[in-house]
């Protein structure tokens, strides 16, 4: 992780040693992915609050510094909030302490910029943060540019955007027999049995909620098939179902009735199902599949930090193949923890390796003995659900496994 998110932009500083680290401090403030959505602020939780106040004057000690950082660093587009506190702290998730270095330069840890300058001041043993130097006015320097951006949306974002944007979206844990009851597709223009972007096709709620185009009611949805068990691979208790995400839908008229003469002076009343209209489909829409309302995007913002008790969790699977044994970097992984285990977005976590068991040959007997689990790199939970949670692999040495361990970072 050190070698691939850190970026070294480094200028000489004279007199005290400064440095970027105010983007380690928005650093991780927190991750503005770009959606569309109004600008508006993240949430400071008090207990972040508190921490920086704690460090404001002092700042962090030095051992907390990475041996090489830059004495002042130019913030620029494509750097994310990660990377930048990888690149001053040996321990990212502790943004809230560089924060607190800058608590009344940056109030708000989330707006960090392209054209920023961060500079770090280093005294008795401890670094300070600032957004400039000593009584200089801060400075953004902008490129000439023609187009009109909301200030919000240029922050950085804790991650690379497109590693995560898909996932906050695509997965869903549900009980089987609620997603059993979700609108359905039934059938397809031209009695096509494949269905794909583009294509109009026809749709019914369950009787008690049936689909209708009307002022308050869902108009855009998510296509899923089939819910995958998840077990626990320590207790093989079920979690939750993981439905398979197919693609978007929207629809463009509801269900209803519709008379027809019966030839016979009066009218007999047929059903017609709702039609929707696909797009970004992820593989064949068939009959059958269901229907579940989309989230409101909107802003989403990450606090990357470590989890304020201990946590003991495992890797339940690899997400988008239930039949895949192992995960690589930025691949997505379901843990057996959630909300009831006080799991939240931005927690980060460190990937602990199963250690193997081998037969010790220098023993007469050759016992089986087992090796000791091994740190292979950290994971950060982006969304959650009661008892499962995925989280983004930052970093590792070797691939992650289902039965991998993941605990709280020291």
């Amino acid at each position: 992780m050190q070698q691939n998110m850190r970026m070294r932009n480094s200028m000489a500083a004279p007199g005290s040693v400064r440095c970027a680290v105010l983007g380690a401090v928005a650093i991780l403030g927190a991750a503005l992915l770009p959606m569309p959505a109004p600008a508006q602020t993240p949430p400071v939780s008090s207990g972040q609050r508190a921490t920086a106040q704690q460090v404001a004057e002092r700042g962090v000690a030095l051992s907390e510094l990475t041996p090489d950082a830059p004495d002042s660093y130019a913030v620029k587009r494509g750097d994310t909030l990660w990377g930048l506190a990888a690149t001053f702290l040996k321990h990212p998730w502790r943004w809230p302490e560089l924060w607190g270095m800058n608590l009344k330069a940056i109030p708000n840890p989330h707006q960090i910029f392209p054209g920023q300058t961060l500079y770090l001041e280093k005294d008795g043993g401890y670094a300070r943060l600032q957004a400039g130097r000593a009584g200089e006015p801060e400075t953004v320097r902008l490129s000439p540019q023609v187009r009109s951006e909301r200030k919000a949306n240029n922050a950085l974002p804790t991650l690379k955007p497109h590693l995560i944007e898909p996932f906050l979206v695509e997965p869903m844990v549900i009980d089987a027999q609620v997603l059993l009851k979700a609108p359905r597709v039934v059938a397809s223009t031209e009695g096509r049995v494949l269905m794909g972007s583009g294509d109009r096709v026809y749709a019914r709620g369950d009787a008690t909620a049936p689909l209708l185009n009307q002022v308050g009611a869902p108009r855009h949805y998510r296509v899923f098939r089939d819910a995958v068990a998840l077990k626990d691979p320590v207790t093989a208790e079920i979690l939750g179902y993981e439905a398979q995400y197919l693609g978007k839908a929207e629809l463009v008229r509801g269900e209803f009735l519709e008379k027809t003469p019966d030839g016979k002076g009066g009218d007999t009343a047929e059903y017609v199902p709702a039609t929707i209209v696909l797009s970004e489909t992820k593989g064949d829409i068939q009959a059958g599949d269901r229907l579940w309302s989309a989230p409101v995007q909107g802003f989403t913002s990450y606090t990357p930090r470590a989890p304020d008790g201990e946590v003991d969790a495992r890797v339940v699977s690899i997400y988008g193949n239930s039949a895949l044994a192992y995960a690589a970097q930025n691949q997505v992984v379901t843990i057996n923890r959630g909300t009831q285990n006080g799991i939240e977005p931005g927690h980060v976590l460190s990937l602990l390796s199963m250690g193997e068991r081998v037969r010790d040959a220098t023993d007469k007997d050759k016992p089986m003995i087992k090796l000791p689990s091994e740190v292979n790199g950290t994971a950060m939970v982006f969304r959650t659900f009661d008892r499962v949670s995925y989280a983004l692999i930052l970093e590792i040495r070797s691939a992650v496994r289902v039965g991998d361990r993941l605990v709280s970072p020291r």
